[in-house]
């Protein structure tokens, strides 16, 4: 249904139309990118992505059949010595939306995370109001381990923030993964 590719520098134009409003693009990237986003933060993004034995795997969701971006998610802060990293910016496309392809996504990065890469331990942060995401990484295996109350701040706004976490041996129990 999806495979997941290296994002690079020609998924841009794709990613760029997607982040539509400032809030959409907080919510997506936290404080990482100001908006509106930007080929030159792009850039910046990508610079240090995809190398061997490095902490940072940028991905696009590519849709099999129609060879389409449908999505985006990174598997940052990746340490081997402690074997654990961090899912974040995850994004399905409007389109796509409402097809299990966030689920999707998140198996398939998972796998490349304890498969590939043999971790321990992942993570994420969502906001507690992102409750589509919140089920779906549930459904993925993941167990919220806490609220980071008023983390983010929105104009005058204030957001609160699940930590979320998976470990190996959860997700190699997980019969729907396996």
């Amino acid at each position: 249904m999806i495979k997941l590719e290296y994002f690079t520098k020609q998924d841009y134009d794709t990613l760029l139309q997607w982040v539509e409003s400032p809030s959409f693009l907080l919510q997506w990237a936290g404080p990482t990118f100001s908006y509106p986003l930007s080929d030159d933060q792009l850039d910046k993004y990508i610079k240090e992505a995809n190398q061997v034995n490095g902490s940072l795997l940028i991905f696009k969701a590519v849709e099999e059949s129609s060879n389409r971006p449908i999505g985006h998610i990174g598997l940052k802060n990746i340490d081997y010595y402690n074997r654990s990293a961090r899912v974040g910016k995850v994004l399905v496309s409007k389109e796509a939306r409402g097809r299990g392809i966030g689920l999707i996504m998140m198996e398939e990065i998972l796998k490349i995370a304890f498969d590939e890469l043999n971790l321990n331990k992942v993570t994420l942060g969502v906001f507690d109001f992102n409750k589509p995401a919140i089920q779906t990484y549930k459904k993925a295996g993941f167990q919220i381990d806490g609220l980071l109350r008023d983390h983010r701040r929105f104009e005058e706004e204030y957001w609160n923030l699940y930590e979320m976490s998976i470990l190996h041996s959860e997700w190699k129990a997980n019969s729907r993964i396996s």
